[in-house]
């Protein structure tokens, strides 16, 4: 049997976060795209889902054109079986991640960010699947009290903090 190891690189878009994650059913393209939209009347987004059987289709939504092909594209670059990508604007992951982790169809939510991915896949003769995610840099220090500072003043500003 044939295994390889690959990376498919996710460049970071900006003003946007990127949600990847696998679930289970085709259905799961309608349920995302239901949820995104309940979530925020500002949100902007395009999902993509990889179908695993029957014709193995790309499956996309969304209320974005650009985002919509975005994800199209990543998706089908990744060829992973039932992984689903969401490009998200005018919104952030934690705005959205809980609703979409409660769908009844999703597994596994591997990443969710503004940083560039790099997904790393295994292909074998039948197909993909994404052994993980690499999801942006590796650290550089340990922070100090003036990054303590600065990281609790940035939160206050984002107003996820009082």
């Amino acid at each position: 049997m044939n295994l390889n190891i690959r990376i498919v690189k996710i460049e970071s878009v900006e003003d946007c976060n990127i949600i990847l994650g696998t679930s289970h059913f085709i259905k799961t393209i309608e349920d995302l795209y239901e949820t995104l939209t309940e979530s925020s009347p500002n949100i902007e987004f395009g999902i993509s889902f990889c179908e695993s059987s029957g014709p193995c289709l790309v499956r996309s939504e969304g209320n974005d054109e650009e985002l919509k092909q975005l994800a199209t594209k990543k998706a089908y670059e990744l060829s992973c079986g039932h992984c689903f990508l969401v490009v998200i604007r005018k919104a952030f992951p934690i705005n959205v991640l809980n609703r979409i982790k409660r769908l009844s169809e999703v597994c596994t939510i591997h990443a969710a960010t503004a940083n560039p991915l790099e997904v790393v896949i295994l292909e074998t003769e039948q197909g993909r699947g994404i052994l993980g995610v690499v999801d942006g840099f590796k650290s550089k220090g340990i922070e100090t009290e003036q990054d303590v500072k600065d990281r609790r003043e940035l939160l206050r500003k984002l107003r996820y903090k009082l």
